[in-house]
């Protein structure tokens, strides 16, 4: 099953599941079910199955290729991503090989949608692009061990990493260099594991303007996603709707001396998942930027 948002003409979202060429809006096909992806996995197997029934009647249907997609997960509780997990992205930045996973935070507001305009700064040029597999709890866990890991998947997408390199590297800390607004491209949906299969092997290929810049394959991740689940869930409670990035392959932009620039466009496609693309396009500062003032009355 793939699990999708859903944007309506008038700009409201909606929870919906893709099938085949088709895109079910489940206001209108369950309208029992949360309209929020968070709230839908939460709410548990039961609410699945409504879904499930859902996708198999006539009532929301409409063409994929007319809809709007949205961030399938709008606001997660936790976006975490892995750094330095396949050996060949370890090679081309000089780092030793961890023994430990590097798991670093990016800030909810970064979420984007898999088609949308992603920015590059104001006060930086060294946008770099990383093609991700991703993974969705989809229930509340905490000491989750390696071989119980997928009980708490609700499923898998893409994930770019958009990153600003200068940021990044200013300290030893990565969350603001990868929290920019934009800079979290989610989608286009949540495929389900027992659609997806085994998560370990999986190709996965990053293409700028067309040119391939990362080919590989999830077989490749030094910590696969079930380690990660059972090293991050020993330190705290994972819950549904969180998102973690599992770590990108070599063949990033400043490792190419190939940084993004205005116009470029990035596509990353994961086998049995899809595709996400976005165009990058330059922010400009508001002539008003800054924090605006207020009057504060006895």
């Amino acid at each position: 099953m793939k699990l999708a948002t859903l944007r309506r003409p008038n700009g409201s979202l909606t929870t919906a599941v893709v099938v085949d060429d088709e895109i079910v809006d489940l206001s209108v096909a369950a309208p029992d079910v949360p309209g929020e992806m968070s709230a839908l996995l939460a709410a548990g197997p039961e609410a699945l199955a409504r879904v499930r029934d859902a996708a198999t009647g006539s009532a929301g249907r409409g063409p994929l290729d007319r809809a709007a997609l949205a961030a399938p997960v709008q606001r997660p509780g936790k976006f975490l991503a892995v750094g330095l997990n396949y050996a060949d992205h370890i090679a081309e930045s000089g780092a030793p090989t961890p023994e430990y996973p590097t798991v670093f935070a990016k800030t909810s507001s970064c979420v984007n949608g898999p088609f949308d305009d992603v920015l590059r700064p104001a006060i930086s040029d060294a946008l770099d692009y990383e093609g991700e597999l991703g993974f969705v709890i989809g229930t509340r866990c905490r000491h989750v061990p390696r071989d119980r890991a997928h009980e708490v998947i609700a499923g898998y997408l893409i994930v770019d990493d958009f990153t600003v390199r200068d940021i990044q590297h200013r300290s030893g800390q990565w969350t603001l260099g990868k929290s920019f607004d934009t800079h979290g491209v989610i989608g286009p949906w949540i495929v389900t594991g027992d659609e997806l299969g085994d998560p370990h092997s999986l190709p996965i290929r990053t293409f700028v303007n067309g040119e391939l810049r990362q080919s590989s394959d999830t077989s490749n991740l030094i910590f696969d996603c079930f380690a990660q689940i059972e090293i991050i869930s020993s330190i705290c409670t994972l819950e549904p709707g969180d998102v973690v990035a599992t770590g990108t392959p070599g063949g990033v932009g400043m490792a190419l001396g190939k940084l993004l620039v205005p116009g470029d466009v990035v596509r990353v496609e994961i086998d049995g998942i899809g595709a996400t693309e976005n165009r990058v396009v330059q922010e400009e500062l508001p002539a008003n930027a800054g924090v605006p003032s207020v009057s504060v009355g006895a």
